[in-house]
């Protein structure tokens, strides 16, 4: 009886990262708005290692279409600089000598239906997730029932796996929805 809970609360909390993933890749998607998550992958080159933008730097958004970073140390605005050159931002650093300035360009139509679809797949990807968590938290359960476990208790904890499966399949799905909106609000 405990494996069958413990089967379950391992489902759960697997599905629960799986959503949380798919909130933070959500995140770095730019949807034509000043978001400082769109920089969370860019790292710096910093007395010999590379540290993320955010520990050598303060970054704020001070409009819907600037972000603005202001590193901590003046002779780091040109490693700051290089590392966003570098990345997959895709956008042109202004250097002003004090901070430095993303201007986010506005998407084009063309634009914003390539993120629909790299936001569609990151969604799919995530429900693929959660389906293999059911998939195995199942698997687990039969060995179970194998194991000695009545069979009628192993049918209702599919079963719970079950609605467990289909309420975070719903969350990707309500996620998904609200990105596509983002995206597409011009």
């Amino acid at each position: 009886m405990a494996e069958i809970s413990i089967i379950k609360k391992e489902a759960e909390e697997k599905m629960q990262m799986t959503i949380e993933f798919l909130d933070e890749t959500f995140s770095r998607i730019r949807a034509g708005r000043a978001n400082p998550h769109i920089l969370d992958g860019v790292l710096v080159e910093y007395y010999g290692s590379h540290v993320p933008l955010s520990n050598v730097s303060s970054i704020s958004t001070p409009d819907a279409k600037t972000i603005l970073i202001q590193p901590w140390e003046k002779p780091m605005l040109k490693v700051v600089e290089k590392a966003i050159m570098d990345s997959d931002v895709g956008i042109t650093p202004e250097n002003n000598g004090e901070v430095i300035r993303l201007g986010i360009p506005p998407l084009t139509e063309e634009r914003r239906k390539q993120l629909v679809k790299q936001t569609k797949n990151e969604a799919e990807e995530a429900k693929i997730s959660i389906r293999n968590t059911r998939r195995e938290a199942i698997d687990d359960v039969k060995k179970e029932v194998k194991n000695g476990l009545p069979e009628d208790m192993g049918k209702d904890t599919e079963n719970e796996i079950q609605k467990i499966h289909d309420k975070y399949i719903k969350k990707i799905d309500d996620m998904f929805a609200a990105k596509e909106k983002e995206v597409l609000t011009v």
